[in-house]
């Protein structure tokens, strides 16, 4: 069974924050975006904890944390910032990390990252 989770029909984005196949939740990218829905001004470390803030809010939506990720996908739009990245990104991941790919890419929105989540939340049986 397939379930869309945090669908809003007021969003002009066509797409679910997260949707549960099974036992695994898979998480749209998040960006720093602010609650008007602006990517924020700032540096990538700014931009990097926000973005792990939104990914933060969405798995609670779900009924899940950041224990529950298995793979992160990340992309940044100025491989230079790399490092700033990891030191934020680590904070969060640091002790249990999951699988991660990590790419440099221009972004749709004018931000420089975005993160993908997939998380590992067996249902009971």
């Amino acid at each position: 069974m397939i379930e869309r989770i945090g669908v809003d029909p007021n969003t002009p984005l066509p797409l679910a924050p997260a949707v549960r196949a099974g036992d695994f939740v898979f998480l749209s990218g998040q960006a720093a975006l602010d609650e008007t829905g602006t990517i924020i001004s700032g540096n990538i470390a700014a931009q990097t904890e926000l973005t792990i803030q939104r990914i933060i809010a969405v798995l609670e939506q779900c009924g899940l944390t950041l224990d529950d990720v298995v793979k992160t996908t990340v992309w940044l739009d100025d491989a230079r910032d790399f490092g700033a990245f990891n030191k934020v990104y680590a904070k969060h991941f640091g002790k249990a990390p999951p699988a991660r790919s990590t790419v440099v890419s221009p972004l749709v929105v004018d931000g420089k990252i975005e993160i993908e989540v997939v998380a590992y939340a067996p249902k009971a049986a």
